[in-house]
């Protein structure tokens, strides 16, 4: 099975729904990307489908929008 992918830029709402992520999903089934660091990974994000962080997409491409931190034109600068 792929693993899931939880995009975040490292706000605390970011952090906090990480967290609940990997207590749901289990750490070995989801690949974590702080794209505030790995500025390299938005576009991966965005063809995606993500619009806001955090967001999670799963392992069959649905993107599920948790809260908002941030938006992806936010993120980019």
């Amino acid at each position: 099975m792929e693993k899931a992918v939880f995009y975040h830029a490292g706000c605390p709402v970011c952090v906090s729904a990480e967290h609940d992520i990997i207590e749901l999903i289990g750490a070995d089934n989801v690949e974590i990307v702080h794209i505030g660091e790995m500025r390299a990974k938005i576009d991966e994000a965005e063809k995606a489908g993500v619009k806001s962080v955090p967001a999670l997409v799963t392992s069959n491409g649905n993107v599920l929008h948790i809260n908002f931190g941030a938006s992806i034109a936010d993120v980019k600068g």
